[in-house]
């Protein structure tokens, strides 16, 4: 339920490609990371993901 929320969100929002998977903010790091590694996070979601891998 929450996850279709989350999605109706996304759709609504004019860029996409600046929305982090992890905690939903939007921030210009997430094409960056996006072009870089394939993922669309955000920066302070891949430090936590580098220092803490679970």
């Amino acid at each position: 339920m929450i996850k279709n929320l989350k999605n109706k969100e996304l759709k609504n929002e004019e860029d996409p490609d600046n929305i982090c998977e992890e905690c939903f903010k939007k921030d210009e790091s997430v094409l960056q990371n996006l072009i870089l590694t394939g993922f669309k996070i955000c920066k302070s979601c891949r430090i936590s993901k580098t220092v803490f891998p679970f």
